[in-house]
This record gives C-alpha cells, sequence and structure tokens, in this order.
C-alpha cells in the first residue's frame, strides 16, 4: 500500500509543479471571471462560456497550492501505523491508521487518491464502494 502514498505524493507533486508554472502563482494574486472573460492577472482571455470562465478563475495557481498543501497535512495525519511488534495492540497482523485507527488505508487516504483515478497509474483497489 506504499504505492498508495507514493501515488498520491506524485499527483500533489504534479499539481504544484504545474500551478507554479502558471506565471505568478506567488505574486500575481486571484484570478477572477467577469461574463465571458477570465483576467489571468497578466492577461485578459475572452470567449469563454461564463460559466467555464468561472470555472476556470475559481481553479487559479494559488488555491491550487492551498489546496495542495491542505492534502499533504491529510496525507502526513493518515500515515501506517504498523500492527507487527507492538506490545499495546491485541491483534496480529492488522495494520491500522495513525489518525483515525482505521484499517488501513483508511477511508480518507483513498478518497484523497480518487480525485486522480483518471490516471494511469491508478489503482482500481483503491476505489472505495
Amino acid at each position: 500500500m506504499n504505492d498508495l502514498v507514493g501515488f498520491i505524493e506524485a499527483r500533489l507533486d504534479e499539481d504544484e509543479r504545474i500551478a507554479r508554472r502558471c506565471d505568478g502563482a506567488d505574486e500575481c494574486g486571484r484570478w477572477t471571471a467577469a461574463g465571458t472573460v477570465v483576467d489571468f492577472c497578466q492577461v485578459e482571455m475572452e470567449g469563454f462560456h461564463p460559466a467555464l470562465a468561472e470555472h476556470i478563475a475559481r481553479h487559479d495557481p494559488a488555491r491550487v497550492m492551498r489546496e495542495v498543501q491542505a492534502k499533504r497535512r491529510v496525507l502526513a495525519r493518515h500515515c501506517l501505523s504498523p500492527a507487527e511488534g507492538d506490545p499495546e495492540r491485541p491483534w496480529d497482523d492488522y495494520d491500522d491508521c495513525q489518525y483515525d485507527s482505521d484499517e488501513w488505508p483508511c477511508p480518507d487516504l483513498l478518497d484523497l487518491a480518487m480525485a486522480y483515478d483518471w490516471h494511469p497509474d491508478y489503482d482500481e483497489t483503491w476505489r472505495l464502494a
């Protein structure tokens, strides 16, 4: 299941790298939309459907960076707490989530991975029912 953590970390790294490449992820500020125009802080582009313009503006690089940071904190909290060698655990061969004691990988990790189910490295066994 370390593949799951590696998969999530790799996707977050990709999200961060792409956001940083969008000229101004740190100094540009927030993208905005007005009607069919999206203001990318350095250039305005028009011709988008208003709903699409609003969607693009809501996913500006600054927001993506905040989401990556938040998801990394969730990932860090929900790490594996292996059972072997722990005399406090009354069960054998049961690995659990350090944060919520659910069987590992816990549903929160599986939910993080599901956002990337389109990726070719996504393992269908990670999908929650």
